[in-house]
């Protein structure tokens, strides 16, 4: 797994309201671009958040699914990008503090194509991505109020 992480002003609880908010996912994940559909009980292992990845119009239609789940603490998702492949994904959120939590980003390609890429350079592509995503991730979740998130 390549691995990535931010310091994020805010606590657990925060940062997993904006992650437990799949409609929020093409804000904060570099690389989608809409969401389409987002099943009721997200973030309940099983459910999927339907997305395209791209930009119009050359646009790829799948799904990101909860593998696991353990509110304000982790998150482990399998998101699809066909035909380009899939991709492990973890967040981990550690408190460090009264308003202060280390998110950790893990992510690796998984099956297809992407899996022939030499590690060096699925880190040079995936590392920079995350870093971006969890800016931007930080983003939301230091400057969203608990009422924000979810009612979209």
């Amino acid at each position: 797994m390549i691995e990535v992480e931010r310091v994020v002003r805010t606590s657990p609880r925060e940062i997993f309201d904006v992650l437990g908010d799949g409609w929020s996912y093409a804000a904060w994940v570099v690389g989608a671009s809409r969401i389409r559909a987002v099943d009721q009980d997200f973030p309940q292992p099983g459910t999927r958040i339907h997305h395209s990845v791209g930009s119009w119009p050359v646009l790829l239609h799948d799904t990101t699914h909860v593998v696991s789940c353990v509110p304000n603490e982790r998150i482990v998702l399998r998101a699809r990008g066909w035909p380009l492949g899939e991709a492990d994904v973890e967040l981990h959120m550690e408190p460090l503090g009264n308003r202060a939590t280390k998110v950790r980003m893990l992510e690796d390609v998984s099956a297809g194509p992407g899996r022939l890429l030499p590690r060096p350079v699925r880190i040079a592509i995936i590392a920079p991505r995350n870093r971006e995503t969890l800016r931007r991730l930080a983003y939301l979740a230091e400057h969203a109020t608990h009422e924000d998130v979810g009612r979209r």
